[in-house]
């Protein structure tokens, strides 16, 4: 399974995609005019505006979700990666996928705003790619392939490398503990408890639906961000004399990378990706989910998301292993030898051991304790997010099949992921992190050619930009102006929930004058 899992990769992770993700970050860069530079404060006014309504959740809820998502194992023991196998320059290639990925990200969530319908049980929002494809598009076969790959990706793939970096960290600062036979592998009882405590939280939340999850993320996802960073800060300080020295070794080795050119491309955008999901179609779910006036908002939102994720967690990370010299550089022969090595050869680099070492030679055991609840939160919060986006397309894959049908896809999505969460955590890191590489490359495939091809279909996303932005200046925004969005305007099809909401909003207007 290994092999399979390591051959799939070098067909799916090949120089194509490396290339696609950056080329689609740059071109609607410049079909945005850098909408992720423009319109930075209006991303951060945003974040707090907006209220969640009976169906769905306000517009940092929606950003929690998101974050949930994208905070967690790659932007800990992701970065380790890119830097063991990559150079510090992997690091550079990071910050671009960011800065690029922003725009991507924009253009995908807004798309989820403008597609996005009402659950026929629950009647929360639902949208994202698979939504997107069959309603922009026309091509519903392609939302189905979406839709099945994003299932397999997050309900099966992805969760056990979150679940695995949690019992590693735990490992690393209590030891495996009593060695047990479980399920046929040998296990530490420390490994074990902590799963088990993952399983339960994790049955409670993920029974309560997207109310639950975001209540939980708004709350979680500031607190571990926050500090987490501060921390990484402190070091920094300890550090400040290195902080030139660290820029150096990031900038200098992107393009004359230790480790190689393409290394250092290839595992910077992979783990960039990875840890921000810009264009991967992750985001655009919890976009979906938010009640806002305008899909614009939704998106710029979420722009916001892939900074916070990269150029804040990630670099913390970084800027930590690098100024405590916590790493090692394995080079690409068959044989692995270390161009660099700082640190015993044993020190696994698909792991947060790199991040927990760093921590640990600043504060001592408190460090590495600290790393492994950090790393707790931000696995755990990424596993919601991505059951979250598991069921949104189980639902729209059911939706037409009836009530029964719907929640029996939905009784087993939860099922599988818990079961894939306890086998993600038992096994070895490297090939659960291969699957991970595996869910994250197929679903980028799929929704980076789609949203472009979107583009010269519709451009939709260049319309509601231009719209948002004209009634900004027009003093959008204020108690006295709301934004409204009528889809039919700008020929958009198929854009049901919005062209409801506008009917109503008319007719509303229409009374308030009468009366």
């Amino acid at each position: 399974m290994e092999g399979i899992v390591s051959a799939l990769n070098t067909v799916i992770w090949s120089p194509a995609l490396i290339y696609l993700c950056l080329g689609a970050g740059l071109f609607y860069s410049i079909m945005t005019r850098f909408v992720q530079i423009r319109l930075f404060k209006e991303m951060l006014r945003l974040l707090f505006k907006g209220k969640p309504d009976n169906d769905g959740i306000s517009s940092f809820q929606a950003l929690a979700v998101a974050l949930a998502g994208r905070v967690g194992m790659g932007n800990i023991a992701g970065v380790a990666a890119a830097i063991g196998f990559g150079g510090p320059g992997a690091v550079f290639w990071m910050w671009i996928v960011a800065f690029l990925g922003a725009s991507t990200a924009y253009v995908e969530s807004t798309l989820g705003q403008i597609y996005k319908e009402r659950d026929v049980i629950t009647g929360e929002y639902r949208g994202g790619p698979a939504y997107y494809f069959e309603r922009a598009l026309g091509q519903k076969w392609y939302g189905v392939l979406f839709a099945i790959s994003s299932i397999i990706a997050c309900g099966i793939f992805l969760p056990g490398v979150q679940a695995n970096g949690v019992v590693n960290a735990v490992a690393q600062v209590t030891g495996e503990g009593t060695m047990m036979n479980f399920m046929g592998l040998d296990v530490g009882s420390s490994r074990l408890i902590a799963l088990a405590i993952i399983m339960v939280v994790l049955g409670f939340i993920i029974f309560g639906g997207i109310k639950r999850i975001a209540n939980f993320a708004e709350y979680a996802v500031p607190f571990m961000a926050v500090g987490y960073i501060v921390l990484a800060l402190l070091i920094m300080v300890t550090n400040f004399s290195k902080v030139p020295e660290v820029f150096g070794m990031i900038i200098g080795d992107a393009f004359t990378a230790q480790a190689g050119f393409g290394a250092a491309i290839g595992w910077g955008v992979k783990r960039g990706i990875y840890s921000n999901e810009a264009g991967q179609g992750t985001g655009p779910h919890a976009a979906a989910a938010a009640a806002v006036d305008h899909p614009s908002q939704q998106g710029l939102v979420q722009a916001f998301s892939v900074y916070v994720d990269t150029l804040l967690v990630c670099s913390a990370t970084a800027f930590m292993i690098l100024s405590t010299g916590m790493y090692n550089i394995q080079g690409s022969l068959p044989d692995g030898q270390f161009i660099v090595q700082n640190v015993a050869a044993d020190v696994e680099i698909n792991s947060p051991s790199f991040t927990q070492m760093a921590m640990e030679s600043v504060y001592g055991t408190f460090g590495d304790s600290f790393i492994a609840i950090a790393v707790l939160f931000f696995a755990f919060t990424t596993i919601l997010a991505y059951y979250y986006i598991a069921e949104v397309n189980i639902s729209y894959l059911t939706r037409s099949m009836g009530k029964g049908a719907s929640k029996t896809g939905l009784f087993l999505v939860k099922v599988i992921i818990m079961f894939m969460v306890a086998y993600g955590a038992l096994n070895s890191s490297g090939y659960i992190w291969g699957l991970g590489d595996v869910g994250v490359g197929l679903m980028a495939w799929l929704n980076i050619i789609g949203i472009i091809v979107i583009f010269f279909v519709a451009k939709p996303t260049l319309t509601m930009l231009k719209d948002y932005e004209a009634q900004l200046k027009a003093g959008g925004g204020t108690t006295a102006k709301r934004f409204v969005f009528d889809p039919k305007k700008f020929g958009i099809k198929n854009a049901t929930y919005w062209e409801e909401r506008y009917k109503q909003n008319v007719e509303a207007n229409r009374k308030n004058d009468v009366e």
